[in-house]
């Protein structure tokens, strides 16, 4: 184990929290996570990230598309990255590791729920104890996201993105909610009281994002998007 790494190792460890005599200290622990996500992740090459539900079960429509989706992103040269979890998380892994692809799980410490999936190559499974630095994981080093179906973490990962593409904090990139059913209602009540009665977002804003229903129409959204650059994975 590197000298590096023992650090990490170090500040990660609950033992070390325990002995911390103010929150300035917590600094070195952020620091530890962001350190070990960028060198992990900044090697993969170009990945799409898949978001969803943790509780979506096998049998569930969404899980086989989600599977669907990953396996066609790999056929098209992206790697997949989750929140390393059960659900559509998982759905995705396997679809990736189906597909011969990267496979990439940015798992959370949870006290409930979420537990790695077995789906995840094993050096490419990062686990962090906070959300905000997992999420800048996911802005830095995805080429698009796919939302499926989820609950309200992952209508956080979706606004998050949006926001940050919206006020220009970082370059737009794709963004494909799947499942017209399920986003319908929301994204009408965006454009009819956020947008046309409230005025609280700009026309234009309703471009940052699109719907479709079937995985072809969602991996195909992502290589449009791209056509005009050229991206190499370094795999």
């Amino acid at each position: 184990m590197s000298s590096e790494e023992k650090i990490i190792k170090a500040f990660k460890e609950k033992e070390w929290m325990d002995i911390q005599a103010s929150d300035s200290w917590r600094i070195f622990k952020i620091l530890a996570e962001f350190v070990e996500g960028f060198e992990k992740l900044a090697r993969i090459g170009p990945c799409v990230s898949i978001f969803g539900s943790a509780r979506t079960t096998p049998e569930n429509s969404y899980f086989k598309l989600a599977d669907e989706i990953a396996y066609l992103l790999t056929q098209s040269g992206y790697g997949v990255i989750t929140g390393g979890g059960p659900g559509i998380m998982e759905a995705a892994n396997m679809g990736a590791m189906r597909g011969k692809g990267k496979s990439v799980g940015i798992n959370i410490d949870l006290p409930f729920e979420q537990h790695a999936n077995l789906f995840i190559d094993p050096d490419k499974l990062i686990t962090f104890d906070h959300f905000f630095v997992r999420k800048v994981m996911f802005m830095k080093y995805s080429q698009g996201f796919i939302v499926l179906p989820g609950g309200f973490g992952t209508l956080d990962e979706l606004f998050e993105a949006i926001t940050l593409i919206q006020t220009e904090k970082i370059g737009k990139f794709p963004i494909v909610l799947v499942g017209k059913t399920y986003w319908t209602g929301l994204i009408d009540w965006v454009r009819e009281v956020m947008l046309k009665e409230e005025k609280n977002i700009s026309a234009e804003d309703m471009d940052l994002f699109i719907i479709v229903d079937k995985a072809r129409d969602a991996v195909d959204h992502i290589d449009q998007f791209y056509s005009k650059y050229i991206l190499s994975p370094n795999f």
